[in-house]
């Protein structure tokens, strides 16, 4: 068992304390303004704005997480809230994870479908489509949830201090194969991602060059530009992590040595610091896909800095050109 390996942590747990507490503060302010922005937005709401919003529920769900980790780690690795709370709070960050990662699979199909115009699935774009798949995404994600921390927690020592380490799964293969499972998804997003993305910008680029001489070409490129930022920063957070988990799921496995036990736990925890960065950078998203979110983010620092009466000014030449992003 891994248990009763012995494991050097005090380096790590440095480190780990040290980002997750950068994460904290720096997505917990950005998601925040985030979601202000969201239900500040003026009008009708459509459907790419349902997705960014559930996509900056689960970053926030997901942050609220970090301080338990950061407890964790404070504590020189020693967890004293119980076992069944220690397996929901580690299940519930993967939950909000992988929920933002299939939300933005979401987001990527409802972009290619609106950008390029097909009308063959016209129910999918609509606002109230988008909250019946956001709606079952979320159905499905908790009872996932409760699944996990039933099987781990039958699996573990009920006297345990210890929390968010490696464990041996040979035992647990349900929890393994949702492991498993959740990994493919990941990967189905990402080729999808770029599939669509790839596509989108060259539509637009397509598109700016046969109207060259129009006053908003340039918006074109922009929104091009744009996309392939989301994708830069989706893959920065989150391929190295998946690249490495199925070697991670795998080792629990099998007979591994504590040795490699050791190493491979180590590298696990440094690439999901990679995936937790995603909650400070998914806020720029949304600052760069929505115009609307734009446009709200700008009335609220005017608001609270100089008041309402300079928002008119500020805001006005954002109105043109705003169906390109949203």
């Amino acid at each position: 068992n891994a248990t009763n390996c012995h494991m050097n942590e005090e380096s790590l747990s440095f480190v780990l304390l040290g980002f997750y507490s950068i994460i904290f503060v720096i997505g917990l302010a950005g998601n925040v303004i985030a979601l202000f922005a969201f239900l500040c937005i003026q009008g009708k709401r459509n459907s790419i704005h349902i997705y960014l919003l559930n996509v900056a529920i689960a970053d926030l769900l997901l942050i609220f997480c970090l301080p338990f980790r950061i407890l964790y780690h404070a504590t020189q690795n020693t967890w004293t809230l119980g076992v069944i709370f220690c397996k929901t709070v580690g299940n519930l960050f993967y939950m909000n994870m992988y929920i933002s990662i299939v939300l933005l699979g979401f987001i990527s199909i409802d972009r290619y479908v609106k950008i390029n115009k097909s009308v063959r699935y016209p129910k999918m774009l609509t606002t109230k489509q988008s909250i019946y798949a956001c709606s079952l995404l979320w159905i499905i994600a908790i009872m996932v949830l409760i699944v996990m921390v039933d099987q781990s927690a039958r699996k573990e020592q009920y006297n345990s201090t210890m929390c968010f380490h490696y464990r041996d799964k040979q035992n647990a293969k349900v929890e393994a194969a949702l492991n498993y499972i959740l990994v493919i998804v990941f990967w189905i997003v990402f080729f999808l991602l770029i599939l669509s993305y790839v596509k989108i910008a060259k539509n637009l680029l397509k598109i700016s060059k046969e109207r060259a001489n129009f006053p908003n070409t340039g918006k074109y490129i922009t929104t091009a530009r744009n996309s392939f930022i989301v994708l830069i920063i989706f893959t920065l957070c989150f391929v190295p992590y998946h690249i490495f988990r199925f070697i991670y799921i795998t080792s629990q496995l099998q007979d591994t040595s504590c040795y490699w036990k050791e190493i491979i736990h180590k590298c696990n925890e440094i690439m999901l610091v990679f995936s937790s960065v995603n909650s400070c950078l998914d806020p720029v998203m949304y600052f760069l896909m929505s115009s609307s979110v734009r446009k709200a983010v700008f009335q609220l620092i005017c608001r609270t800095l100089h008041g309402d009466s300079s928002m008119n000014d500020s805001t006005s030449e954002m109105k043109q050109g705003q169906s390109l992003h949203v």
